[in-house]
């Protein structure tokens, strides 16, 4: 025989009442029906359940283990029911979002795309580059570039791939560098850091190679685009996010130098405290942001 899932149900309205009585008047179900319906799975199973006479009610020890899975699985059905019910809910309400200064530009062409869809939604986008404070600060989600995740081990993580800082000038200025790394202070650099005097470089090659270069920036900015606008002006070589660099390399504005030197490889991820429970509008924004960002091989963990 099939098992009927409303047995369950019953056997442990039962048994969390602590007998067919209480149990009855509990949840309005007359008592000859629940106790047919626990003799009936009993009878299914070959098993008795609960010891019961007009003055004794026992849940026996099979029945105790029985109760307890009974438990895991009619929770597991109220979560299915709920994941479900949030996805026939349309998203509505605020959605507050930290993003990296440098990242911006990157999600902001599908920004329009994800409100049109959601008009009941309200994003509020937070431009900073320090790892904010999710709790505290009342953040839903806040997308990270890290080339570890160590500092986000107590969040949930989703990753959206990974970015790699490639050097790029102007097609003008390449044309004058030799494709020796070492001759790479020669030449005027643009640094992304808000710090002056001399930044370093962390370079590697595909075979693990490292190289520290230690340079004189002649602009500096935390700014992405501006750098890239002094790079494309042929004021000087950049060590730039492979992102930021795809359509002014697609175009010919920029061109690659000193390949195959790169940075170190920085994960791109979201990070948000909790996977269960996400308000609907907050979750659509992460599945829009995990299917337009411009990077591959997206996963999904907890940590």
């Amino acid at each position: 025989m099939r098992a009927d899932f409303n047995d369950y149900y019953w056997f442990v309205q039962v048994v969390s009442h602590g007998g067919f009585a209480a149990a009855s008047r509990a949840i309005h179900q007359p008592k000859s029906k629940l106790s047919r319906r626990v003799a009936g799975l009993e009878e299914r199973l070959g098993v008795r359940l609960i010891e019961r006479s007009s003055r004794r009610f026992r849940v026996t020890d099979i029945g105790q283990a029985f109760y307890e899975r009974c438990c895991t699985l009619l929770l597991d059905a109220e979560q299915a029911e709920a994941v479900v019910a949030e996805v026939k809910t349309e998203p509505y309400g605020p959605v507050r979002f930290s993003c990296p200064t440098g990242l911006v530009e990157i999600i902001q062409d599908n920004v329009p795309t994800f409100l049109n869809r959601y008009p009941r939604v309200k994003l509020q986008i937070i431009a900073s580059d320090r790892a904010v404070d999710l709790i505290n600060e009342r953040i839903d989600v806040a997308l990270r570039v890290r080339t570890s995740l160590t500092s986000d081990a107590d969040m949930v993580m989703r990753s959206l791939g990974e970015s790699y800082r490639i050097l790029v000038a102007s097609p003008q200025l390449a044309n004058t560098l030799s494709s020796d790394i070492n001759t790479l202070t020669q030449w005027p650099t643009l640094g992304t850091s808000d710090e002056s005097g001399e930044i370093t470089w962390q370079l590697a090659d595909p075979q693990n190679n490292s190289l520290l270069i230690r340079h004189q920036p002649r602009m500096t900015c935390s700014d992405f685009a501006a750098v890239r606008a002094a790079a494309v002006a042929g004021i000087g070589i950049a060590l730039l996010p492979d992102h930021t660099c795809t359509e002014y390399l697609a175009k010919g504005q920029l061109v690659r130098v000193f390949q195959p030197w790169r940075g170190q490889a920085g994960i791109v991820h979201l990070v948000f405290t909790t996977r269960r429970g996400l308000p609907p509008a907050v979750r659509a924004f992460i599945d829009h942001l995990a299917a337009t960002f411009p990077v591959i091989d997206k996963t999904e963990k907890g940590h």
